[in-house]
């Protein structure tokens, strides 16, 4: 599967506000802000992009639903479960 974007991209500073409280938290649990931050934002950025992909392609799901309701599976002769 193709990445989302460039893992080989040179890091950016950024400024961030945070509550104070949930900073002093992570912190004393000496959790890394960047790489949750990272991971946290390539997450969103998954989901955002299958619920873009299945809007794009919801007439097409449709079709091929309302097909195999009609016809059935391809190999459907052939299952055993």
């Amino acid at each position: 599967m193709q990445p989302l974007f460039d893992l080989e991209a040179p890091k950016k500073p950024t400024n961030l506000s945070l509550n104070s409280d949930l900073l002093r938290k992570c912190k004393d649990l000496k959790i890394n802000l960047s790489a949750t931050l990272e991971q946290a934002l390539s997450d969103k950025l998954a989901k955002l992009n299958s619920e873009k992909w299945a809007n794009e392609n919801k007439n097409a799901i449709q079709a091929y639903n309302h097909f195999v309701d009609e016809h059935g599976c391809f190999g459907d002769e052939f299952r055993e479960f």
